[in-house]
């Protein structure tokens, strides 16, 4: 069997861990790939945000299997085109990917299948949004409609940060992302993660995980990407879990009774208020870093799983997981989430790999002259797994402070709130 991964992040390097796992044995590609995603798999370079490009690649090149990583390839059609030429992927096609690819569309989706969600208004014309924030007010969240990878995003507590935001969407900051502007109701909880496998009909849920958002301590600073994360959620109590995925089956079924096949991951944002889990945005594909601490603990045959999805046969698999808590803490170029240098020689990743229970999944990396440096803003995933939260997270930070680079910045709290909400803080 032969599986071409697409992206070149921590997410990725994480599924071509799992992936390497199977009792399938697969041959496996990336593309890019990276620093880490090289150890097990073949990196190819092609242009992943050329569908074309790709589909090229896998004619000359005949593979089993395409499994997508980020958002970009899905919302541009590459499972259309995947499919023309017969080759499955997992992964939806342009219309299910939609379901991430324009906030509006999400939105409108859930008003018309009653998925709970923050009242939320769009805008293309600067002073419409302006005058609408006036009358609401603060706190408030704006959001650039389309794909912003992760920053286009705020929170805004304040009257003049959701003006910034606001004409930062406009003035072009996002692209093609800002020309339309969601503004969006505050919801105030806790926030969790809940990603799930389906094949347009049958979803099976992951773990619940707590991804990190802001780029500094206590929650503050920009939004970023991801800066680390953590599973089991002590604050997902079983009965809201199972709210969350009944709102995932619903969004699925939604999707399907209005033409959409809805084959791989789908990713829900969910803010836990007093009145129940809410959506706060649906993503299309693994989300990065919660595959992380996520696949690692998946105890079936990852193959088996995708496969399953992209042939609609998921009602035959059963997920079964470790007991193991995880815990993963992003290493970031200085400057991340703003402008950052990259080709920085990156130390101790090998010694960080023996800390038991440890492995460093690698993000922005490559390999310059045989020697590992940075090439990217999140840079190394330091997953570790253990039997309890409170060991899961000694033993990230111990990997953690192994490993150096100039510039280097990571939270010191990835975690924490884990540890409070066991009385173990």
């Amino acid at each position: 069997m032969r599986i071409l991964v697409i992206g070149g992040g921590g997410r990725e390097h994480a599924i071509v861990s799992a992936l390497s796992r199977s009792a399938h044995q697969p041959e496996l590609f990336c593309t890019p790939g990276n620093g880490g995603t090289a150890e097990l798999a073949t990196n190819v370079e092609i242009d992943i945000e050329d569908p074309a490009t790709i589909v090229a690649w896998v004619e000359m090149n005949p593979v089993d299997l395409v499994v997508v990583g980020p958002e970009v390839p899905l919302v541009v059609g590459l499972a259309n085109l995947l499919a023309v030429i017969g080759v499955p992927c997992f992964g939806p096609k342009a219309a299910g990917a939609e379901i991430e690819g324009s906030k509006i569309f999400a939105k409108d989706l859930m008003a018309r299948h009653g998925i709970p969600t923050g009242k939320a208004e769009a805008f293309d014309v600067k002073e419409d949004a302006l005058k609408y924030l006036e009358e609401q007010g603060v706190p408030i969240v704006v959001k650039a409609d389309g794909l912003a990878a992760g920053k286009g995003v705020t929170v805004a507590m304040d009257i003049e940060a959701a003006r910034n935001a606001i004409t930062a969407c406009f003035e072009g900051e996002f692209g093609e992302a800002g020309e339309v502007v969601v503004i969006e109701e505050y919801l105030e909880g806790p926030e969790c993660s809940l990603l799930a496998f389906t094949d347009g009909t049958t979803v099976l849920p992951m773990l619940p995980a707590q991804d990190h958002k802001r780029a500094y301590d206590g929650d503050q600073g920009p939004n970023t990407g991801g800066m680390g994360v953590y599973t089991p959620v002590p604050v997902v109590d079983e009965a809201t879990r199972a709210e969350m995925v009944s709102i995932l089956e619903r969004t699925v079924a939604g999707m399907a009774s209005e033409g959409i096949d809805y084959r791989g991951v789908l990713y829900g944002g969910f803010i836990l208020t007093a009145d129940g889990p809410k959506v706060l945005e649906f993503n299309a594909r693994f989300g990065d870093p919660e595959t992380q601490v996520v696949l690692p603990l998946l105890k079936t045959d990852l193959v088996d799983v995708m496969l399953a999805t992209v042939e609609k046969r998921l009602s035959e698999i059963t997920l079964e997981w470790s007991d193991d808590a995880a815990v993963s803490v992003v290493l970031a170029s200085g400057g991340y989430p703003g402008s950052y240098t990259k080709e920085i020689p990156i130390d101790g990743v090998a010694e960080a790999n023996q800390v038991p229970g440890v492995t460093v999944f690698h993000a922005g990396t490559m390999l310059k002259d045989g020697a590992l440096v940075t090439n990217g803003g999140r840079v190394l995933n330091v997953t570790a797994i253990a039997p309890t939260m409170a060991e899961a997270r000694t033993r990230a930070y111990e990997a953690a402070d192994k490993i150096s680079f100039l510039g280097m910045e990571y939270r010191t709290d990835i975690g924490l709130k884990a540890l409070q909400a066991l009385g173990e803080a």
